[in-house]
Parts: structure tokens; C-alpha cells; sequence
């Protein structure tokens, strides 16, 4: 992995309140903002675990029964989905890989920090992590399953009004690859039954609790009111996405690059299956998950693809 934005001493000397940046050795990185704001992330699979407001109210879902010791994804945050999102297709390059790829359960590489200018008296008020991946970074295991030359960037952006987590794929090599992305947002809500996510509505879906069949979306805010895995296709980019409560926007989720959304909530039933995810907290949480999942894009040899997530919450 290119090592253009090595990390520096954390400190940042000045009378200015500025970011701070802490590198643990639980193997997490966390930022904090002068105005109270803080992320963390964790280096296995690049996954942010925790995004906090000023006043310390926690906006991501992670499981209690979540495992943090790199021997599985982690159940919660947001994960990385990379290069196939859901059971890999048979006769594929990705048929080898497991679900959604490795992207999420290897061991990435902090590459830095950056933050934005102080301008007169004005606190620093973000600040930017960068991750990266690359093929000779993942298990052999993977690397013979999926062996193409690549390399991933991914930033993390804090500011007092959003978090924006951007991925870059770099094809390294000479031969095209595919793959897919997609952003599993986990999403803290205080009831899932009385969320709704808005800006779907006219859209096809394909209802993977349905036998995977084509739908269209009728409904201006969607009710989770039961098992819900639904793969939105064709939403424009330029439309954010949102979950709301009582007519009012919990997280609004703008987009660069990802035209799927996926909904989903596990329900009782399915939380019961799962050993990292408690019995009841499905009732607590809620998948919205930028992709770009329809089908498979191509990259070829030398060439390289970005997509963005911004979210907004409820101020």
C-alpha cells in the first residue's frame, strides 16, 4: 500500500483547539473534535464502531454479543463490503470468497490523519482517517481465492455535522477485475417499529426474504414491521435516502457513486440464529446500506472507482 499520508505525531501544538488522534492498543483509532464529536474505528476490516455526537448520544448500532478480537466481521458499525456483496454467485472469480467478501474481516493499515485549516480563532472542526488494504495485506487464503492486484483507500470524515466514509478501488494490476461495495451501515434507532425510510418510494427492489423476487416500492417511508432484506436498485445518487421518526429525519444518507440501497432488520426469529447478535436488539437497529450491488463493476488494469456516503443525524 502507497504510504502518501504516513501518520504523524498526534499532537498539534497551537493555542487553537484542534482534533485529537489516538492510535490503541486494542487495535482501534479513535478522533475526537474540539466541539465534542468522536469516531472510532477499528483496524479489522476498517470498521467504524462508534460515532458519537457532541453530547455523547452513540448514532451506530454495534451487537453487545459483537466479537472485537479479528476471528469474525464485526457485528455492528459499519463495515466495508468488498469485492462481492452476499453469497458470491457460482461460477465466478469472487465463487471462492465468503459472504460479502474479505474486506470487512482483514487486518487494515492506518495511514494517517489530515484535518482542515484553522482560519483566524475558529477551532479545527474535522478531521480525516485514512485506512488502506491491498493484496499483499490479505490471508493467502483469500489471496488464492480472489487473486487480482488491488488496493483500497478508505477515509473516514468527522465534522460537528456529519460522518462521510469514502472507499477508493485501485486496480494494481493488468488484468479487469469485478466486484461490488457497499457501506453495511448499522444505525442506532430508539424503536425500529416506528422508523421509517424515506425516499425509496417507485423504486424495484429485490425481496431477499421474498424468493429474491422484483417489487416495486409503493410506500413513501418504509415500515419495518417484520424480517426485512430488501436490495433497492436504480436510486439515484443524487436523492438522499432517510431514516426517519415521526415525519423527522433520525440519519440522512447522501451519496456519491452507490445506486443500491439495502434495507434490512434480522427480526427475532433470525437474531435468535445469530451467536454475535443479541436476542432483542434487533428492535434497537436498522440496515440502510448504500452499494453498488445491482451487478458487478469492472475495473480495469490501472484504473480506479470512488464512492462516497455522507450522513447527516438529527441535531
Amino acid at each position: 500500500m502507497d504510504r502518501s499520508k504516513k501518520p504523524t505525531s498526534i499532537g498539534i501544538g497551537g493555542s487553537i483547539p484542534q482534533p485529537t488522534v489516538n492510535i490503541n492498543d486494542n487495535g482501534t483509532v479513535d478522533a475526537k473534535l474540539p466541539s465534542g464529536e468522536s469516531v472510532t474505528v477499528h483496524l479489522f476490516g476498517a470498521t467504524v464502531i462508534s460515532w458519537k455526537l457532541a453530547n455523547g448520544a452513540e448514532q451506530l448500532f454495534v451487537s453487545s454479543k459483537a466479537i472485537l478480537d479479528g476471528s469474525k466481521a464485526i457485528r455492528g458499525g459499519i463495515p466495508v463490503v468488498f469485492p462481492v456483496f452476499g453469497p458470491p454467485p457460482p461460477d465466478h472469480a469472487t465463487s471462492k470468497l465468503p459472504q460479502h467478501g474479505f474486506a470487512r474481516s482483514s487486518n487494515w493499515e492506518f495511514l494517517g490523519k489530515s484535518s482542515s485549516e484553522s482560519l483566524g480563532d475558529k477551532a479545527d472542526t474535522t478531521v480525516k482517517l485514512d485506512f488502506g488494504l491491498s493484496s499483499s495485506m490479505i490471508t493467502e487464503e483469500f489471496r488464492k481465492a480472489w487473486p487480482y492486484e488491488f488496493g483500497l483507500v478508505y477515509s473516514v470524515t468527522l465534522s460537528p455535522e456529519s460522518l462521510e466514509t469514502s472507499l477508493q478501488v485501485q486496480n494494481k494490476g493488468t488484468e479487469s477485475f469485478d466486484f461490488h461495495v457497499l457501506l453495511h451501515n448499522y444505525f442506532k434507532v430508539p424503536d425500529v417499529t416506528k422508523i421509517g425510510v424515506t425516499n425509496l418510494q417507485n423504486k424495484t427492489y429485490i425481496d431477499k426474504v421474498d424468493n429474491k423476487q422484483e417489487k416495486q416500492e409503493t410506500s413513501d417511508a418504509i415500515a419495518i414491521t417484520g424480517e426485512t432484506d430488501r436490495v433497492y436498485l436504480d436510486v439515484d445518487p443524487a436523492t438522499p435516502v432517510s431514516v426517519v421518526e415521526n415525519g423527522k429525519p433520525l440519519f440522512t444518507i447522501a451519496r456519491e457513486g452507490l445506486n443500491t440501497v439495502t434495507v434490512w432488520n434480522p427480526w427475532l426469529e433470525n437474531a435468535k440464529k445469530m451467536s454475535d447478535f443479541g436476542d432483542e436488539e434487533y428492535k434497537g437497529m436498522v440496515c440502510v446500506e448504500p452499494g453498488a450491488v445491482k451487478s458487478f463493476s469492472v475495473l480495469e488494469g490501472g484504473d480506479a472507482w470512488e464512492g462516497t456516503q455522507t450522513i447527516r443525524p438529527r441535531l
